[in-house]
């Protein structure tokens, strides 16, 4: 009686601190393409960019991804200076977390996955001049 009282305490524990936490621990998407996009988007900083007279920093300014097909985005930059993508409003992914980079020195990427629909604006947090957006729409292919 006292071993099927141990065992059950041991499965109950087990289940509550380790399998629950981490069944939870990210969202579970019907379509794996959401996090499996088929496709990348790049966002280009420009050379020059540190230029404020400079209207094009981020090519393309502003840009479309859709769930499960190009919702992986790396912005690339090309420029001599160190660059920030930072969102104007704090944005967190549930699945990829918080939207927003470290340093990104020339030549040097940050690539975020995008699974959740959304408008965010965004700039460089050095070079405030520097905006963009993007915008997440629910893609063809997730329904």
């Amino acid at each position: 009686m006292i071993a099927v009282i141990v065992g059950t305490a041991v499965g109950i524990s087990y289940y509550q601190l380790y399998f629950i936490p981490e069944y939870n621990a990210k969202p579970h998407f019907d379509n794996p393409k959401i996090i499996n996009p088929g496709q990348t988007t790049t966002i280009n900083i420009v050379t020059g960019s540190v230029n404020q007279d400079q209207t094009q920093n981020f090519l393309p300014k502003k840009q479309t991804v859709q769930l499960g097909i190009d919702n992986l985005v790396t912005w690339k930059n090309n420029d001599d200076a160190v660059h920030y993508v930072t969102p104007v409003k704090p944005f967190k992914d549930l699945y990829s977390g918080d939207f927003g980079s470290d340093a990104i020195q020339s030549g040097k990427t940050y690539t975020f996955l995008f699974t959740q629909e959304g408008s965010i604006p965004y700039f460089c947090k050095v070079h405030p001049w520097m905006t963009g957006e993007i915008d997440i729409e629910h893609g063809a292919l997730t329904s």
